[in-house]
């Protein structure tokens, strides 16, 4: 696809999506929610760890509403289960880490779409608000499933009842987010991240994944079936036996995916 919202590049395994409508705080149009959507898969493909990050000052400001005599004519339903529910379906699931780099402000959909990701790093600079009830509306692009499991059901509940902005450093506090950094080291910070990731075993990762989503469902027994199957599997990687050598002989460990 030929971009127009956002820019894509892949680099020794990083897929860097940057959304590119600075001129309105990365505000999300239906080109923007598609083309999000197929860049996510493009990295699920090709990439060993995604980056998603906004240009300008700010990360993401939700969904652009453009005029406000149009508001009325907005139908939010299939919005959100045509072009909204693709697109977090896609960044949930997708087999490889996700890293969100919170640049600027995440307001309202913005804020959940950062909330999808696996690992949140905010600039300190950087907040977070469920912007909704300011405009009559209810937290959406998921934002009531991620928020209750991201820094419990009593700040959730806050969060959207009084659209209160949560700075990166309380939301870093809370448990909301992975962490927040000085503005200074932000992109230092989430480069090396990202490294980090796309150096490691991907397969491990993978299941790291799709054994904690899946904890919100299971009850202990069944959690740890699910464990040990999936750790029977990663024994069985040559990640895994690369890892042990490499341990033993006191080097850095080069993983191949596999």
């Amino acid at each position: 696809m030929d971009y127009q919202t956002l820019t894509y590049s892949l680099q020794d395994g990083v897929a860097l999506i940057t959304l590119n409508r600075p001129e309105t705080l990365n505000a999300l149009t239906q080109q923007m929610r598609a083309e999000i959507t197929d860049a996510v898969l493009a990295a699920g493909r090709e990439a060993r760890v995604m980056v998603l990050t906004g240009a300008g000052k700010a990360f993401c400001s939700g969904q652009d509403l453009g005029d406000s005599s149009n508001a009325a004519n907005l139908d939010l339903e299939r919005t959100l289960r045509d072009e909204y529910m693709p697109m977090i379906r896609a960044l949930r699931e997708l087999r490889i880490p996700t890293i969100c780099a919170v640049n600027g402000p995440a307001a309202g959909a913005g804020a959940n779409l950062a909330l999808a990701a696996d690992v949140v790093i905010a600039t300190e600079s950087a907040y977070f608000m469920q912007a909704f009830s300011r405009i009559g509306l209810m937290p959406d692009a998921g934002g009531t499933y991620e928020l209750p499991r991201a820094m419990g059901a009593a700040k959730a509940m806050g969060a959207a009842l009084f659209a209160d902005k949560i700075s990166a450093k309380q939301a870093d506090d809370w448990g909301m987010i992975w962490e927040a950094v000085p503005d200074a080291e932000f992109e230092k910070q989430w480069h090396a991240r990202a490294r980090h990731l796309a150096e490691g075993p991907t397969l491990a990762y993978k299941e790291i994944k799709r054994a904690i989503q899946e904890s919100y469902g299971n009850d202990w027994t069944a959690q740890m079936e699910q464990e040990s199957k999936r750790q029977g599997k990663l024994g069985k990687t040559r990640d895994f036996q690369e890892g042990v050598v490499a341990f033993l002989e006191k080097r850095p460990a080069s993983y191949e995916g596999r």
